[in-house]
């Protein structure tokens, strides 16, 4: 009987990182690997993009005579935040080797400021539905969520505009903590106003499907939103730090695709799945429907 060697698994398994490594390699530096995804990505964010404008229209068919409610903005602003992000993503050759590189850093940058702004609104929302149910003032919220925006404008600005007088490495790196910073911060409010809402909800009996639902609509939106900004806190914190997990660059196909699958497609997607639900239709009061 001839005795099997166990060499060749040996082998196996200590060739395995390079193994992966190397495919890793070859697909960053291959062409159509590089179309392929991008391309993927554009299409990924262009469906997402016509499902919030589908649901947009649906909304203003269902209630026209109401003006511009946070439930319509938000779905507007996913609909021009998904809408530029394909258009980004379809140009990436021209994106990615622009000159100055604080114009690829500018498109890469502005939609995720822009999704920043889309689902903090959820945040607004939910804060005015809390401060209401506790009796609090609720005028100044809008105020503060609207200067938090504008100061957070402002500084990436400022951020731009210094890249494109000067590209210095260490700005780019404390631009790149900042918007860890926002993306953290955007956590915090979900955190701290999604679970606030939750559990003043559980307070209350669970006696009807509706509060069941609104139940399960605060806590699912919560956890997504809440994990997707720190998952973008921790990936732009590593690319401050690691410049082979940059997402500023064309070689970096596979990484972009996991990166914003996770923190944007995804939860958007998810988000808009659960908030699908179109507002009741206003009964005139000179007609009253025969029960």
């Amino acid at each position: 009987m001839v005795r099997m060697t166990k060499m060749p698994l040996n082998l196996t398994s200590m060739e395995l990182p390079a193994l992966v490594s190397d495919w890793w390699d070859e697909i960053n530096e291959s062409t159509k690997w590089q179309d392929g995804i991008f391309y993927t990505l554009c299409a990924a964010y262009a469906l997402v993009s016509s499902v919030a404008l589908i649901q947009l229209v649906r909304i203003e068919l269902r209630v026209p005579e109401y003006g511009w409610t946070t439930q319509k903005v938000f779905h507007l602003m996913n609909f021009i935040v998904n809408g530029v992000r394909a258009i980004v993503f379809g140009f990436h050759r021209q994106v990615f080797v622009l000159y100055p590189k604080v114009l690829t850093y500018m498109l890469l940058d502005l939609p995720g400021l822009l999704f920043f702004s889309t689902y903090t609104l959820l945040v607004l929302f939910w804060a005015e539905i809390y401060h209401q149910a506790r009796s609090l003032p609720t005028d100044k919220l809008r105020i503060f969520y609207v200067s938090i925006n504008a100061v957070i404008y402002f500084i990436q600005v400022c951020v731009w505009v210094y890249l494109w007088i000067d590209d210095n490495s260490v700005v780019d790196f404390i631009g790149k903590l900042f918007i860890a910073v926002v993306s953290f911060i955007a956590a915090l409010g979900f955190l701290l106003y999604g679970g606030r809402l939750f559990f003043m909800l559980r307070r209350f009996p669970i006696e009807s499907k509706g509060r069941r639902k609104k139940l399960h609509e605060v806590g699912s939106v919560t956890a997504i939103c809440f994990t997707c900004f720190l998952i973008r806190c921790f990936v732009v914190v590593l690319s401050a730090f690691d410049a082979d997990a940059s997402l500023d660059v064309l070689d970096h196909p596979v990484l972009n695709l996991i990166y914003y699958t996770l923190v944007e497609i995804l939860p958007s997607s998810l988000v808009l799945y659960i908030l699908r639900k179109l507002p009741p239709k206003r009964v005139s009061a000179q007609y009253h429907p025969i029960r």
